[in-house]
């Protein structure tokens, strides 16, 4: 049996972290850094809430801290840099990773999943809906779906058990999407204005066709890169979330040519269960992180942060339990609507439950919780933490309404 390397617990949480831009010092807030950012992360997830801000900016906003949200439109509309396609939910994307996203809309032309065949068959039902649709946005250019009315056309109805059900306009352009003939040219609000992908993508966009395994071959590259170590479940729940074809072969073509390395990964002297692997990479960032080249720093996360949004692997890796209680009825929440985590170095000590009340330009803080251990001397941090949010969200106000623990009250109150 050969030996692995071992990896303590600790040097991985901090590989993570650094992995994932939460790490000090941290980079100025510059496109070039927000872009290089997104890159390694490899996506960011979109979610329309705004209770505090949208996700993919809280995202950003956590690794350069307060920025000009023009910067990030910029790379998605102007430059075209990035756009949005489905990788571990929808998410925006690089569009130098267009390939590895490609191969996804292929499978949705051809109706190769569950999901897909249904949708193929809707579509085909519906094939007038679909000519609609593409010869307005064709002739007038990108269109919000609200001004593409159907009158005339008596479509079959998209039926759901969800809030999809009937919104027969919105699930075409949905699929459309998801094919690849249609892409998301700019916003208002939350409002996506769709167009022909071929108006949307630039004409530097890599056009390669890959095959199922050569997209496993890169994209498991990408997530554990992005991840630090992981095992092969925590990389099929990343990036491209379950669409690794054969992943336990191709880590053993990767390990077999030394692209990756299996870890013991150890908690003191008790191995971890689990074949944990490394990105070859990165095995001498572990090393600065073993002879103590590291730095943390305290931020705050959004729900659906890269870092935790695996519930599983943050649990198992930092003892740190979270559930998203936005469909959780007011009187049983623990925690709140819209909780941010706060991470302090390399552990997760605590959470949020921020609102941003923007007619009045109000951060409302209504309460602050700390983990089971968390350090009395972090006060003063969260207090910046928080303070930085607010000039992110241009708040002119902070107030604490609720609940604030006893150890971190002078700070954050003062």
């Amino acid at each position: 049996m050969i030996a692995l390397r071992p990896l303590t617990l600790d040097t991985a949480r901090r590989l993570a972290i650094s992995r994932q831009h939460l790490d000090a010092p941290r980079a100025p807030a510059t496109s070039e850094n927000i872009f290089e950012i997104i890159r390694d992360l490899g996506c960011v997830q979109l979610d329309p809430l705004r209770t505090v801000e949208r996700s993919h900016r809280l995202v950003v906003f956590s690794r350069v801290g307060p920025h000009d949200h023009a910067r990030f439109d910029a790379l998605l509309f102007q430059e075209k840099k990035l756009f949005e396609y489905w990788a571990h939910a929808a998410s925006i994307v690089p569009t130098e990773d267009f390939p590895l996203h490609h191969a996804l809309m292929r499978r949705y032309q051809r109706g190769e999943t569950v999901w897909g065949y249904r949708a193929r068959n809707w579509m085909t039902a519906n094939r007038a809906l679909k000519n609609y649709i593409l010869k307005r946005i064709r002739v007038e250019g990108a269109l919000p779906s609200r001004l593409l009315h159907h009158d005339g056309i008596d479509p079959k109805t998209w039926v759901s058990t969800g809030w999809t059900s009937d919104r027969n306009v919105s699930r075409m352009l949905d699929f459309l999407w998801t094919q690849g003939t249609l892409m998301v040219a700019g916003r208002e609000g939350i409002q996506k204005r769709w167009d022909l992908s071929e108006r949307v993508l630039p004409a530097w966009t890599p056009r390669e066709k890959l095959s199922e395994r050569e997209v496993t071959y890169r994209a498991a590259q990408r997530a554990l890169r992005a991840l630090g170590v992981a095992t092969p479940q925590q990389i099929q729940q990343h990036f491209i979330r379950h669409r690794y074809t054969d992943l336990p072969g191709t880590l053993a073509q990767l390990e077999r040519e030394g692209c990756v390395a299996r870890i013991e990964l150890r908690n003191g002297k008790r191995a971890m269960p689990g074949n944990w692997f490394i990105h070859a990479d990165d095995l001498a960032r572990a090393e600065k992180i073993e002879r103590g080249e590291w730095a943390g720093r305290t931020t705050l996360l959004s729900p659906f942060d890269n870092l935790t949004c695996d519930r599983k692997r943050t649990r198992l890796l930092w003892n740190f339990d979270y559930t998203i209680e936005i469909y959780t009825p007011a009187a049983k929440r623990k925690f709140g609507y819209y909780v941010l985590q706060i991470l302090r170095g390399d552990a997760l000590i605590g959470r949020i439950d921020p609102q941003m009340d923007r007619e009045n330009a109000r951060l409302n803080i209504h309460a602050v919780f700390a983990e089971r251990g968390a350090p009395r001397a972090a006060g003063r941090e969260i207090a910046d933490a928080i303070r930085e949010l607010g000039t992110f969200l241009d708040a002119r106000e902070i107030t604490f309404t609720l609940r604030v623990p006893a150890m971190w009250r002078k700070e954050l109150l003062s």
